[in-house]
């Protein structure tokens, strides 16, 4: 049975989020402030979390921020009645998976879920990699797959987690051309078309840190009219 932490300071959404969770065969632990969230999910194995961004003592973001940190990548769907575009990229940068906002449909918190979750533990396809079997070794950079770091020589490059599973993604399929939509269902697990803007915002984040020239990529490039391609030339 997986387990699922939910973290708000309104009894009435943990109520309602319980219940159905509960109904679909999941085992809830509820916090009711950033503080307890942060020592249950420090302490304790959950296979998601849904985090409210707006906390007591310490917020959703703050809590992220401190688990992320720590190297505990459980899934964290954040759940938010702010809609602007900076709260909620915010929050995935420092390492959230995905974003419900209010008011929100059980329903559609059960497939997000389900999706984050899947991609999470899905088995990584087959690659060609390093004498090692670990290490990606691809235009000039290093991506530890078990450390879940990435060098270019002997210089550390910090990756959100997002950011380097969409690195991986990539340099698995080097060549190909992928759309905004393929690219959601890859790298976050789900196919809303509405949230294409998240893949843009992640691929100019990722830009910044892999390219020597982000405004002129020669790694990460758009293809107009189609999407994105990683393009590995021969070190």
């Amino acid at each position: 049975m997986s387990r699922v932490l939910v973290v708000d300071d309104e009894p009435a959404i943990v109520t309602l989020l319980q219940y159905n969770l509960e109904q679909a065969d999941y085992q809830v632990v509820t916090a009711i402030d950033g503080e307890q969230a942060l020592q249950l999910a420090q302490h304790e194995h959950f296979d998601v979390i849904l985090l409210d961004l707006m906390l007591p003592k310490i917020d959703g973001v703050e809590v992220t921020k401190r688990l992320r940190q720590e190297k505990i990548q459980t899934p964290i769907i954040m759940i938010t009645a702010k809609t602007s575009e900076f709260d909620t990229v915010f929050g995935l940068e420092l390492g959230a998976d995905d974003y419900i906002t209010k008011p929100f449909s059980p329903r559609e918190v059960l497939a997000r879920m389900k999706a984050v979750m899947r991609r999470y533990h899905e088995d990584a396809a087959p690659v060609t990699t390093s004498d090692n079997g670990h290490v990606i070794q691809i235009a000039g950079l290093q991506i530890d797959q078990d450390k879940f770091q990435v060098k270019r020589g002997t210089t550390p490059i910090d990756l959100t987690p997002k950011e380097f599973e969409l690195l991986l993604f990539f340099a698995k399929r080097p060549g190909k051309v992928w759309s905004r939509e393929q690219l959601l269902e890859g790298v976050w697990g789900f196919d809303y078309s509405g949230q294409t803007r998240m893949v843009d915002i992640h691929v100019s984040h990722l830009r910044e840190k892999i390219e020597v020239d982000p405004k002129h990529p020669q790694l990460l490039k758009t293809v107009r009219g189609f999407g994105y391609t990683f393009e590995a030339p021969h070190d």
